[in-house]
């Protein structure tokens, strides 16, 4: 440890500070417990970061029912269903009539900014901009993270728990000795080209549409600017499609005998989303904790990745509080089990719902006229569309 090092003390340090590990500080704090968390972006940056979101019901209620903020229900927009549409014909998913839940539709960066905003309004301890981080002894009773500040001076957090929510590349989860895990992972063959647009809604709710032509998600922003995707190959390169031309593309993948036209306008973002997916086992080693994407990551098809950090995190947090307040560690020691049934589930969804979409590489006639059946199943029966329903809106707690 340098001379220099200051060393600061807490009963948690939380590595990253995206939603999950600010809603895990926010929690925390409500419960008289302390944490520090370190992040190595600023606050700018992430919140100018555009994420698209689909917040489940009990994510909405855990903004909303903890005080982080009401904004999700001011400026998110509740969908009471979903439209999947094949080869030109839109059957709607009834999530109120089927399961009587609704998801809302509130960008990813927003939900950060009503967090960020809420630690800064309660004097949480936030540090942004850090550099140089790494967490040691992580299987002692005084794990710490070390880090630059934004100032240039080294600091030291030792905390008695060490939570890693810090992304998909978690220097948390690296820490953990390969023969201690187990990764589980795998890479599609396709990614998502995506755009936003300033231009009108297209359609209420969003719409899933597969084409013999491929994938396509017709998603919104808000009332002047769209989210829109594609499927394309995982190489495919920005620079060589032109606003003509990325139109045309999504205007064939969901052109149909009802004369279906997405609105048009300029477009401003242009990115290609690869997919993976991934679980780390387990998802504890001696007082680190994974939470969110440093766990696990989903393919954006389900809409689970953010609603399953949150999920970790309703776990994780009564879990510390009881050890703090009563010394029974039982929560702690259940988290991984208990957070990996609910992750399991969100990836069997998500892979299932990305087979469904999807056109595959190379595939034959058989594939898509089997697809074609598998949508008729899902949309002509209630259990079938009820299926779907329930594992989008998200399943209740117990199970």
């Amino acid at each position: 440890m340098s001379a220099q090092r200051t060393v600061l003390s807490t009963q948690v340090g939380i590595v990253g500070g995206g939603p999950a590990g600010l809603m895990l500080a926010h929690l925390l704090g409500r419960a008289g417990i302390d944490s520090i968390v370190v992040e190595k972006r600023d606050k700018d940056t992430i919140h100018a970061t555009h994420r698209a979101g689909i917040l489940e019901a009990p994510t909405v209620r855990m903004l909303t029912d903890s005080g982080v903020d009401g904004r999700v229900l001011t400026e998110g927009h509740e969908h009471e269903g979903t439209v999947l549409r094949f080869e030109g014909e839109s059957h709607r998913i009834d999530f109120k009539e089927l399961v009587g839940e609704s998801v809302w539709l509130y960008p990813q960066n927003e939900v950060f900014l009503d967090l960020a905003d809420a630690r800064e309004r309660d004097g949480g301890d936030v540090r942004w901009s850090v550099t140089d981080t790494e967490v040691v002894d992580l299987t002692t009773d005084r794990p710490g993270i070390r880090f630059t500040d934004a100032a240039g001076e080294d600091f030291e957090v030792r905390c008695e728990i060490l939570v890693g929510a810090d992304g998909s590349q978690s220097i948390c989860r690296r820490a953990i000795p390969e023969q201690e895990r187990t990764d589980n992972f795998i890479e599609y063959p396709f990614a998502w080209f995506g755009i936003l647009a300033e231009a009108p809604p297209s359609a209420p709710e969003l719409i899933y549409s597969n084409s013999e032509h491929g994938f396509a998600l017709i998603s919104q922003r808000s009332g002047t600017v769209q989210r829109m995707y594609f499927q394309c190959d995982p190489e495919e390169d920005v620079d060589d499609w032109g606003d003509e031309r990325i139109w045309a593309e999504l205007q064939r993948r969901v052109e149909g005998p009802d004369g279906l036209r997405l609105q048009e306008g300029p477009i401003f973002d242009k990115t290609v989303l690869k997919f993976r997916s991934y679980v780390c086992e387990p998802l504890r080693h001696g007082n680190l904790f994974l939470v969110g994407d440093a766990g696990h990551t989903v393919p954006p098809t389900g809409a689970k990745g953010l609603n399953l950090a949150f999920c970790d995190v309703r776990v994780l947090a009564p879990a510390i509080v009881e050890f703090f307040r009563t010394g029974d560690g039982t929560g702690l020691a259940g988290y991984s089990a208990t957070a990996l049934e609910r992750v399991w589930k969100a990836q069997n969804f998500s892979y299932w719902a990305t087979h469904l979409m999807h056109t595959q590489p190379g595939e034959n006639p058989f594939n898509q006229k089997r697809r074609r059946g598998e949508f008729k199943a899902i949309t002509g029966s209630e259990r079938g569309a009820a299926y779907f329903a329930e594992s989008y809106t998200g399943w209740p707690d117990d199970r």
